[in-house]
C-alpha cells in the first residue's frame, strides 16, 4: 500500500489527526501544514502508511473517526477532512461511504 494522506482543516485538526492514529488500525504521521493564528484554526496532513486488518475494515474505522470528530464534542470542530489517494485522487469525507473510502486506501 501507498501512502495515503488525510487532509484536516479545522480548530481541532491536530487533536484529530492524533486521534485518527490513536484508537485504529492506521498507522502514520501528521504534520502541521498551515495555522490561522486569528481564527484559531489549524490545518494537519496525516500520512497512513500502514493498516491492520485489511482496507475495508480501515474504511470503516476511518468513517468512524469522522463522524466522532464532527460531534465536535470539546467544542472544537474540524471543517473538512479530504482522503488522498498516492496517484491524487481526492475524497470529500463529508458524505463519503465506506466503500467509497476502501477506493481510495486501495488506489
Amino acid at each position: 500500500m501507498a501512502d495515503t494522506k488525510v487532509e484536516i482543516q479545522g480548530q481541532n485538526a491536530i487533536a484529530a489527526a492524533q486521534e485518527l492514529f490513536s484508537n485504529s488500525g492506521l498507522f502514520g504521521s501528521y504534520e502541521i501544514e498551515g495555522e490561522d493564528e486569528q481564527e484559531g484554526t489549524f490545518a494537519a496532513i496525516a500520512t497512513i502508511v500502514g493498516i491492520v486488518g485489511g482496507t475495508l475494515a480501515a474504511a470503516g474505522q476511518i468513517r468512524q473517526w469522522y463522524e466522532e470528530q464532527e460531534k465536535g464534542e470539546s467544542g472544537q470542530k474540524i471543517e473538512k477532512v479530504l482522503l488522498v489517494s498516492p496517484s491524487g485522487r481526492r475524497l470529500p469525507l463529508e458524505n463519503a461511504t465506506v466503500e467509497q473510502i476502501k477506493q481510495i486506501l486501495d488506489d
